[in-house]
């Protein structure tokens, strides 16, 4: 492989400073309660009103989303919803008979309730309100409580309006740590979340990890800045890689954005072309900064090298343009979500397509996908066993435990075995003799 352009600077990491002042904020929360809730709000958005979002107010702000704003939300929530059911229906309770009299399943149960963090800052982000709150309601969670940093007097409209038809039970006008840890601790609601979803900034994602670290509850991912790959031979067309490239790195001034192709000519001409695309945003300074320092074109010899290359970065988006789109879907193995073709940009994905946006980062698509209806599953196991089925399982566990060193385990069966059989001549004496 052979670099045509290198980044100047990796993806910045959660440092101890960071880690250290969520830690000092969540031990806050935990301490004081609602009360260190309310403060961190004044300090970081000077909030001084009531979190939970009234059905009045809420309905205010649903009136000021336009028709056609509502119209597009709709389809955004029908696409997801459509493919997060077809997830749920993907896996399925079960029983079955392994031996005769032993009878063994499989229940799916939802989380009681899920905690949905939808980011704020430059962007009103209704689509990211939908992966996640939809995804919760298609899995079957009855209370799901969603929440996003307010931006002035109120969440965006447009989140708001997303949010409620998407199922949310509760909406909190909350952002940062302090949101994060409200639903983890059921503050206000007296509901505590057992899941923790949704992209936020690098406090949010550290409070996640640690929420979920000790304990607390369990989250979806750990969320690190966009990234975004493309895989291009010599069909592909270097105007739509190069657009594609730009429209991923305005998500931060750290997303990271990658071609992969193994043609240098179409590398050459990228290069030369997404600096021009991104002098023509209407606000170009954050493509500028994650093209300029995190930005990579890699060529490499042939298909099997891009494989390798591509396995190794293992990027949250992946997007293929290149013949053969089948032959791509069967080899490349680590990726957050996979686009194939020229016809399918990210965008869609980060919008309304319908499978979930909300994926894995820094790696972590070397061994997890991103959410998905199956996170809010809790997916359990249970076994029964007839008198008779002893016989079988039973003397085999016995043996199995005094391979291993554990006498306690084997005692178990052996008692059982005495018990059901007690005229069989079983290789043990264990209890035979004994009365308690």
């Amino acid at each position: 492989m052979e670099y045509i352009k290198q980044s100047t600077a990796t993806a910045e990491e959660n440092s101890g400073k960071k880690r250290q002042i969520v830690q000092d904020l969540l031990a806050d929360i935990k301490e004081n309660g609602e009360e260190a809730v309310k403060a961190l709000a004044r300090k970081f958005d000077n909030w001084d009103q009531e979190f939970i979002l009234s059905a009045e107010k809420k309905q205010q702000l649903i009136d000021q989303v336009p028709q056609s704003i509502k119209d597009d939300i709709h389809f955004a929530h029908e696409q997801i919803s459509r493919f997060a059911l077809a997830q749920r229906n993907s896996i399925r309770e079960f029983e079955t008979e392994s031996l005769s009299g032993v009878r063994l399943g499989q229940k799916l149960i939802p989380m009681d309730v899920a905690g949905c963090y939808v980011p704020g800052g430059r962007f009103a982000h209704a689509c990211s309100a939908i992966m996640s709150v939809a995804t919760a309601k298609a899995a079957g969670v009855p209370t799901v409580i969603a929440c996003s940093p307010p931006r002035g007097d109120s969440i965006a409209p447009a989140v708001v309006y997303a949010m409620e038809i998407s199922g949310a039970d509760l909406i909190l006008e909350m952002g940062g740590v302090q949101a994060v840890a409200t639903m983890a601790y059921g503050l206000f609601t007296g509901k505590p979340a057992n899941i923790l979803v949704g992209p936020g900034n690098a406090y949010v994602a550290e409070a996640k990890a640690l929420l979920s670290g000790d304990g607390t509850c369990t989250i979806d991912v750990f969320a690190g800045p966009t990234e975004s790959a493309i895989i291009a031979d010599k069909s592909a067309d270097p105007m739509t890689v190069a657009i594609d490239l730009v429209s991923q790195a305005e998500h931060g001034y750290d997303s990271p954005v990658w071609l992969f192709t193994d043609s240098r000519s179409l590398g050459e001409k990228v290069l030369e072309i997404v600096p021009k695309i991104i002098s023509d945003l209407i606000e170009p300074e954050v493509a500028a900064s994650s093209w300029e320092n995190y930005g990579e074109i890699i060529l490499c010899k042939d298909r099997a090298e891009l494989c390798q290359v591509n396995d190794q970065y293992a990027a949250e988006h992946v997007q293929v343009l290149a013949e053969d789109l089948d032959w791509w879907l069967a080899n490349l193995k680590s990726y957050g979500s996979l686009f194939l073709g020229e016809g399918c940009t990210v965008a869609y994905g980060d919008k309304c397509s319908g499978p979930n946006h909300i994926l894995p980062t820094k790696k972590a698509g070397l061994y997890s996908g991103g959410l998905n209806v199956h996170k809010f599953l809790k997916i359990y196991t249970y076994q029964e066993l007839t008198n008779d089925a002893n016989r079988i399982v039973g003397a085999a566990a016995s043996r199995l435990s005094r391979v291993e060193g554990m006498e306690g385990h084997a005692r178990a069966c052996d008692w059982r075995l005495n018990k059901y059989f007690p005229n069989e001549n079983w290789d043990f004496e264990v209890y035979k003799q004994k009365s308690y």
